[in-house]
């Protein structure tokens, strides 16, 4: 499931480094973060365009300029049936993908 994830988020997490001088695994811990957030309000029912503000409304445990992520990652998550992500734990198979690239 997370593969499909990686060409969408291959630039971010390019770009994300650098530029936030944060170290891999803070970088890796963010994105998983932002995953799992959306995973769960996939699953809360927030409609694909409201996902940013839900998200952003509420305590986030990654700095503000990670919001960009969230549609890239919605985009994709969004896309899933909901059966795959009650079985899935998609921010732990993400941090997984993310310390191994």
């Amino acid at each position: 499931m997370i593969p499909r994830l990686i060409p969408s988020v291959a630039a971010l997490i390019l770009l994300s480094q650098p530029a936030l001088a944060v170290s891999k695994t803070e970088d890796c811990t963010y994105q998983a973060a932002i995953v799992a957030a959306v995973q769960q309000a996939r699953l809360d029912g927030v409609k694909q365009a409201d996902v940013v503000g839900t998200i952003t409304a509420g305590n986030r445990d990654w700095p503000g300029n990670y919001d960009n992520a969230i549609p890239i990652f919605a985009a994709q998550i969004y896309g899933l049936k909901k059966r795959q992500l009650k079985k899935t734990d998609l921010g732990a198979e993400w941090m997984n993908t993310c310390m191994s690239n």
